[in-house]
C-alpha cells in the first residue's frame, strides 16, 4: 500500500513541481510587465473571486463529496454503476454551475464592492475590477467541470492528466501577458483573457483519457436522484470544512483592500510562494490518499484506513517542516531573487517578504488540513470539518481585525492578515487531528515518537544554517545572477544538510514505505 501511495504521490508531486515552476515564471512575467499597482490589485481581486469559488466548489467541497460516493458506487456495482452516477452528477452539477456563472457575471460590480470594499474609494479601480471579473468568472464553470473529470480519473488510479492540467493555465497567462497586453486599452485585461483561455484548455485535455476508459460523461439532469442528492448533501457542510483555508484567504483580500495600495499584490506574491509547497505536497498527498481512504472505509478496513493517514502525516512532516523553515528564513532572499525586477521594486520585495514570513509560519497547518479533511470526508462525515472550519474562520477574522490595524502604521498590516490565516490553519489542523485520534480513526504507527525526535533535530540544524547563511549575504545589493547563485547555494546546501542529518540520525526511505519501522 505504502509503495503505491508513494509512487502515485511522486507522480503528482513531480507534475505539480513542473506546474509550480511554470507558475513562478508566470508570476515573474506579471511582476515585470505589470508590477504592483492599482490595476494589478484589481486583477488579483477579479481572479481571486472565481478562483476562490473554484477551490470551494470544485477542488474543495465537490471533490470531497464526489470521490467517496464514486468509490462506494464502484464497490457496489462496478463500472456500470459508476457510469450511471457520473452521468447524473455531471448533468446536475453543470446546470448549477451555469446558473452560478450567469449570476456572478451579471453581479460583478456588486461582488467587487462586497469582496474589496476599499475599492469603493477609487471608482476607476472598482470599475476595472468589475470588468475583469466579467471575463474571469466563467473560468469557474470550466475548471469545476475539469475537477469533476479529474475526480473520475483519480478514482480509477489515473493521476497523470489531472496533475498536468494546471500547466495549461500558466502557459495561457504567460502568452496573454507577453503578446496580448499591448493590444488592450488597459493592458492588465490581457491577464483576464489568459485565465479564460486557460480554463478552456484545462477542460479539453481531460476528454481523451475519459473517452478511452468509457467514462466520458453523458450528462443527465436528475436533481432528485438519490446519488445526486447524496453528493449535494455532502457538499453543503464541506463548503466550509474542506475549503476553510480559502475562506480565510478571501477575508484577507477584503481587509487588504482597506490598506495601502499594493497590499493585495504583496499578499498575492507571498501566497504564491506558500502555494508552491502546499500544492507540491499537501494537494498531492490529499489527492492520492482520498480514493484509498474511501475504499478502506467502504470495505470497513479500519486498520488500513489508519495506516493510510499515518503515511500521509509522516510524509507531510518529513518534507513540510523543512519547507516551512525555507519560507520563513529565506523570505527576503526569495522575494529579491524571484520578483524584484523592473516594476516590482525593492520596497515591494521587502513588504511581500513580511507577509511570506507570516504565511510560511502556518504552512504545517495548511498542509495538515489537506491530509486530515479526507480522513472525515472518506467516511462521508463532512459536518465535522465544517463545524471546525467555522470556528477557524472566526479565529481568522478576530485575529485579522486586531492585528491588521494594530500593525498597519509601521507597515506590517498585510503581514497581520497573513499571520491570522496561519493561526487559523494551525487551529483547524490541531482540532481535526485531535478528533481523529479521539474517535479511534487514527492511531500513530509504532516508532512515531522516535521519528518525530529525529525530525526535530534535523530541522533545528537546518534552521540554524539558513538563518546564519541568509544574514551573511545582502541580497538587496546583489545583481541578478549572483542573487540566483546565492539563493540556489542556500537551498541546495540546506537540502544536503537536512538529508545528511536525517541519515546520520537513522531515518531511512523504508520508514515511509513501512511506517511501523523505527
Amino acid at each position: 500500500m505504502s509503495q503505491t501511495l508513494l509512487k502515485s504521490s511522486g507522480l503528482v508531486s513531480g507534475l505539480t513541481l513542473s506546474s509550480r515552476l511554470l507558475g513562478f515564471v508566470r508570476d515573474l512575467v506579471i511582476a515585470q510587465v505589470f508590477g504592483a499597482s492599482a490595476s494589478t490589485d484589481a486583477f488579483f481581486v477579479a481572479f481571486k473571486i472565481p478562483n476562490f469559488l473554484r477551490r470551494l466548489f470544485a477542488e474543495g467541497a465537490f471533490s470531497q463529496a464526489f470521490v467517496p460516493v464514486l468509490a462506494a458506487a464502484r464497490e457496489e456495482g462496478g463500472d456500470t454503476r459508476v457510469k450511471a452516477v457520473i452521468d447524473r452528477v455531471a448533468g446536475s452539477f453543470t446546470l448549477l454551475l451555469v446558473l452560478l456563472t450567469l449570476v456572478g457575471t451579471l453581479l460583478s460590480p456588486l461582488l467587487i464592492r462586497l469582496f474589496a470594499p476599499g475599492f469603493n474609494e477609487m471608482p476607476e479601480q472598482a470599475q476595472l475590477a468589475a470588468e475583469l471579473l466579467r471575463i474571469t468568472f466563467p473560468y469557474l464553470l470550466l475548471i469545476a467541470l475539469t475537477a469533476l473529470s479529474g475526480g473520475i480519473l483519480n478514482t480509477y488510479g489515473h493521476f497523470l492528466t489531472p496533475a498536468v492540467t494546471p500547466v495549461l493555465l500558466n502557459l495561457a497567462m504567460i502568452f496573454a501577458s507577453l503578446t496580448l497586453a499591448p493590444h488592450f486599452e488597459q493592458p492588465v485585461t490581457a491577464l483576464a483573457v489568459g485565465v479564460l483561455l486557460g480554463g478552456f484548455l484545462q477542460l479539453a485535455i481531460q476528454i481523451p483519457p475519459l473517452w478511452r476508459r468509457g467514462l466520458l460523461p453523458h450528462p443527465k439532469l436528475a436533481l432528485r436522484h438519490p446519488d445526486v442528492r447524496r453528493v449535494l448533501d455532502l457538499m453543503s457542510p464541506a463548503l466550509f470544512g474542506a475549503s476553510v483555508t480559502q475562506v480565510n484567504l478571501l477575508i484577507n483580500t477584503l481587509l487588504a483592500s482597506l490598506l495601502t495600495t499594493g497590499s493585495i499584490s504583496w499578499l498575492y506574491y507571498s501566497d504564491r510562494l506558500l502555494e508552491f509547497p502546499l500544492g507540491l505536497l499537501g494537494v498531492a498527498i490529499g489527492t492520492v490518499i482520498l480514493p484509498h481512504l474511501s475504499g478502506s472505509s467502504a470495505r470497513g478496513d479500519e486498520k488500513e484506513f489508519s495506516r493510510t493517514l499515518d503515511w500521509g502525516l509522516r510524509t507531510l512532516l518529513l518534507i513540510g517542516l523543512p519547507a516551512t523553515l525555507g519560507l520563513v528564513c529565506l523570505a527576503e532572499p526569495l522575494m529579491y531573487t524571484l520578483f524584484q525586477h523592473d516594476q516590482f521594486n525593492p520596497e515591494d520585495a521587502r513588504m511581500a517578504a513580511r507577509s511570506l514570513v507570516a504565511y510560511g509560519s502556518g504552512l504545517p497547518g495548511f498542509l495538515a488540513i489537506k491530509v486530515l479533511v479526507p480522513g472525515f470526508s472518506a467516511r462521508e462525515d463532512l459536518k465535522t470539518p465544517a463545524r471546525i472550519g467555522i470556528y477557524a474562520v472566526g479565529v481568522n477574522l478576530g485575529v485579522s481585525i486586531v492585528s491588521t490595524f494594530w500593525l498597519a502604521p509601521p507597515g506590517w498590516g498585510h503581514a497581520g492578515l497573513a499571520l491570522a490565516a496561519s493561526l487559523a490553519a494551525l487551529f483547524n489542523a490541531c482540532v481535526l487531528f485531535g478528533l481523529l485520534k479521539v474517535r479511534g480513526l487514527y492511531r500513530p504507527g509504532p516508532g512515531s515518537g522516535l521519528f518525530l525526535f529525529r525530525l526535530l533535530i534535523g530541522n533545528t540544524l537546518l534552521g540554524a544554517f539558513l538563518v546564519m547563511s541568509a544574514q551573511a549575504l545582502s541580497f538587496e545589493a546583489l545583481e541578478t545572477l549572483p542573487r540566483i547563485l546565492a539563493l540556489a547555494s542556500l537551498i541546495g546546501g540546506g537540502i544536503l544538510l537536512y538529508g545528511l542529518s536525517l541519515l546520520a540520525l537513522g531515518v531511512r526511505p523504508r520508514h515511509l514505505l513501512e511506517p511501523g519501522l523505527a
